[in-house]
């Protein structure tokens, strides 16, 4: 059963992290957004002794496992390691979503290990992050050919059996920091690509691919809507070879099971889609307290016990926010308890994400048009949210795409029977 009560770690966490967002976050979110790709500093240096710190505890965690001293044994609680990581990048995201996807070391990289990785591969490319200087990860997916249909991907990794050296061949699109991550020492992408193209979605499989690597470039960098301080990369691979080992999961492949591998990369968005649904919900929570605060001011309280008959538009409106977003937070919540449990969480994540990029956008958008000239001036950040907002609907598998695999896990049909 979920426990609704937060830990005293978690408790602490979120004391630190709202300084952070308060102080170091919320100041300049107008000039990060309106210097696009310029990276802020301060927030950057403070947030990552404290995520250095984190890694360094799963490392320790991981040492535990290896050495079969699991928390069932110990008879302690299951790790709070994606609840903790929840809360992070909501109120991260609360404080400013371009400046949080600036964070080093991305969720979206480390979470892709965490799923696919094999205890050793999880040590290695982890420990890189719980020391020295910040350093960046990423996850390449996207093709200009082949955006939500995963499946299509063209990128390939060929094994040469001379050097025991994967070659990869392709262009990735829409990298989230992936200027950062290819280009930074000691940044990592983890990059999808198909041993088998004539295998379609069994063929493919994840690698990690460290920065500066021969053959991997940037060839762009994007601007956006949204989330602007945050760089998004296009990346081209010409021949760009990678250690065997760095394939993630067990390093064979074989050829007698090619789903295997496709359903291993396929966790990582059971990994990262709550994650994603958090940083949608905490831009949604900045815009419904800022709505609410507005609105107070101005002499409108929300009656919450006033039939629904005698309530104004406005009262119901917010209402409809707070619900929309409460609905998505408690499928959040449950899709990264969940992963903590190790449980089957596929159905769950992809709800939590189609709930929470719909919430947001229905909210940010919302919160314009009741505050009007206020919602819409540059002068506040309400229409900055607006415009954040969005890409939640969008990236890690669109609201459509995760709908669809919700349909599809309830009704009980496949890919094929349901389209």
């Amino acid at each position: 059963m979920i426990d609704f009560s937060l830990s005293d770690k978690i408790k602490q966490q979120n004391m630190q992290l709202k300084m952070i967002a308060e102080g170091l976050m919320r100041p300049v979110s107008r000039e990060m957004d309106e210097k696009e790709h310029e990276k802020p500093w301060d927030f950057i240096n403070a947030t990552w002794q404290f995520t250095s710190m984190q890694t360094a505890r799963m490392l320790r965690k991981l040492d535990k496992q290896q050495a079969g001293e699991t928390a069932e044994k110990n008879g302690k609680a299951p790790a709070e390691y994606y609840m903790g990581l929840m809360y992070m990048i909501e109120m991260l995201s609360w404080g400013d979503a371009g400046i949080y996807l600036c964070l080093p070391m991305s969720a979206l990289a480390g979470s892709a290990i965490e799923a696919v990785g094999t205890v050793e591969q999880k040590k290695r490319f982890l420990s890189r992050f719980a020391e020295g200087e910040p350093k960046w990860g990423g996850m390449a997916i996207t093709e200009p050919h082949a955006g939500s249909d995963t499946s299509a991907i063209r990128t390939t990794a060929r094994l040469d059996p001379e050097t025991n050296e994967w070659v990869l061949n392709g262009e990735k699109i829409f990298v989230t920091s992936g200027l950062m991550a290819a280009e930074k020492s000691d940044g990592i992408l983890v990059v999808w690509a198909t041993i088998d193209p004539g295998a379609g979605r069994r063929g493919i499989k994840s690698f990690v691919v460290e920065a500066n690597t021969p053959g991997m470039k940037v060839t762009k960098v994007e601007h956006k809507l949204g989330i602007r301080a945050s760089d998004t990369a296009a990346i081209v691979f010409e021949d760009c070879r990678i250690p065997y080992d760095n394939i993630l999961g067990d390093p064979t492949v074989k050829t007698t099971n090619k789903t295997k591998g496709f359903k291993g990369v396929m966790k990582t968005f059971d990994a990262s889609r709550p994650l994603v649904a958090a940083s949608a919900l905490g831009i949604a929570r900045a815009a419904l307290e800022f709505t609410k605060d507005a609105l107070k001011k101005e002499g409108i309280d929300i009656r919450y016990t006033a039939p629904r008959h005698r309530r104004t538009a406005i009262e119901n409106d917010v209402m409809e926010m707070e619900a929309q977003y409460k609905a998505a937070w408690l499928l959040t919540l449950r899709s990264a308890w969940m992963m903590d449990e190790k449980l089957p969480n596929t159905l769950e994540a992809s709800m939590a994400k189609a709930k929470a990029g719909k919430a947001v956008t229905f909210i940010t958008q919302k919160a314009v048009e009741l505050l009007g000239t206020l919602g819409y001036s540059r002068e506040r950040l309400v229409e900055k949210w607006m415009r954040d907002a969005k890409i939640n609907d969008i990236f890690e598998g669109t609201g459509q795409i995760n709908t669809l695999i919700v349909a599809r896990r309830i009704l009980g049909y496949n890919r094929t029977q349901l389209k």
